[in-house]
């Protein structure tokens, strides 16, 4: 797991204010915000190769697209 909070950083968090926390955290969201946005799935693509594995016809392909559609973020089903 990759290490967050360096000794450094640590040690300047300690030593902030209320302001100076208040930006450093919001800065800290606006990073994982950032970061979670930009894991995109092309769907085509994601279909196009399921499409490709022996024994797997349209039916199945749209059932299997289905249930990965449900656990994806912003979509209706995972709501």
């Amino acid at each position: 797991m990759e290490q967050l909070l360096d000794r450094t950083t640590y040690r300047q968090i300690k030593q902030m204010d209320k302001d100076t926390m208040q930006r450093f955290i919001q800065d800290v969201y606006e990073s994982g915000k950032q970061k979670a946005e930009s894991s995109v799935v092309d769907y085509d693509a994601l279909r196009a190769d399921l499409a490709q594995i022996n024994g797997i016809g349209e039916k199945r392909l749209n059932e299997i697209m289905a249930v990965i559609e449900k656990y994806l973020p912003g979509s209706a089903a995972s709501e």
